[in-house]
């Protein structure tokens, strides 16, 4: 059997769809937005599905330059997005995910390093990342980038 090709790339504007999908099936459980609705329902009419979708939006159209995707056999199947913050030299990595399927095969970590490369680039000095306590992937995965709390 011949393996699938995987490849960390920069965003394209075809990836846009993609990353919303994957970011709506990848944070249940662990974006602010799902808990938030979990207490006081949807608001204004929306789901929380849709403020984290919008959130990727956000990033897509303030920094595509900041965001890596990781493609199997030429299929998106996993994003990083990046904030840089020159006057604090402080870079901020807001969304990493993966679907699950795609899940323990080094693809987090090799969109981590995209990301982190990426930030020394622009001149950040440090790189925060921030994560919800039920988040249990995330608990493991980002010391073991180097994360500190």
């Amino acid at each position: 059997m011949c393996e699938e090709r995987t490849t960390i790339r920069r965003y394209r504007e075809a990836d846009r769809e993609a990353l919303k999908q994957i970011s709506a099936s990848c944070f249940e459980g662990v974006s602010i937005d799902h808990g938030i609705e979990k207490l006081y329902g949807p608001i204004a009419g929306k789901d929380w599905t849709w403020r984290k979708t919008q959130q990727v939006e956000d990033d897509i159209n303030k920094r595509p330059d900041g965001i890596f995707v990781a493609e199997v056999g030429g299929t998106v199947v996993g994003f990083v997005t990046t904030q840089v913050d020159h006057a604090r030299k402080i870079g901020r990595i807001p969304d990493l995910a993966v679907l699950p399927a795609e899940r323990r095969k080094g693809l987090a970590g090799e969109l981590m390093d995209a990301a982190i490369t990426h930030l020394r680039s622009e001149g950040m000095e440090y790189v925060r990342i921030e994560t919800l306590n039920q988040n249990k992937i995330g608990k493991h995965f980002y010391p073991k980038c180097g994360f500190r709390e």
